[in-house]
């Protein structure tokens, strides 16, 4: 397999990963993957020259998007989704055992959710904490 392919392989397989995570860990490597795919079809002999202009630029667009996420994240105005779900009350769609993993239902979302006590379908439940992409919900008394 030409060595232009599997960077454009690379780059496409993390720009898919990014959006299914929600984070900027793997954007840049992405695009990164997807300027060394440019240089090898420049230049193809040159793998080195590929490795060094990807790791320049995800490098690159990695410090200086720091700040710029900094201020927009100061920026007035500005709620995270993380604020928006914490305090939220969803229902149980899969059961959840103790520290295992199930399905709760938050408006009209399904997350998958972990919780210190076991949880049994229909379950109304609370939002405590929220990773990239799972809750931490507790069980909540009141009706949904």
């Amino acid at each position: 397999m030409e060595l232009w392919a599997i960077w454009l392989i690379i780059g496409c397989v993390l720009l898919v990963a990014e959006m299914l995570t929600l984070t900027f860990y793997m954007l840049w490597l992405g695009v990164g993957a997807l300027i060394a795919f440019a240089i090898a079809l420049i230049f193809p002999d040159s793998f080195l020259l590929q490795v060094l202009f990807g790791c320049i630029a995800a490098l690159l667009l990695t410090i200086f998007s720091k700040p710029l996420t900094r201020r927009i994240r100061k920026a007035e105005g500005f709620k995270d989704a993380i604020d928006d779900l914490v305090g939220k009350q969803g229902i149980v769609v899969q059961e959840i055992s103790e520290g295992k993993y199930g399905v709760v239902k938050v408006g009209n979302e399904t997350w998958s959710a972990f919780s210190n006590e076991h949880l049994f379908i229909n379950d109304s439940v609370i939002v405590v904490s929220r990773g990239n992409t799972t809750l931490e919900v507790q069980k909540w008394g009141g009706v949904i």
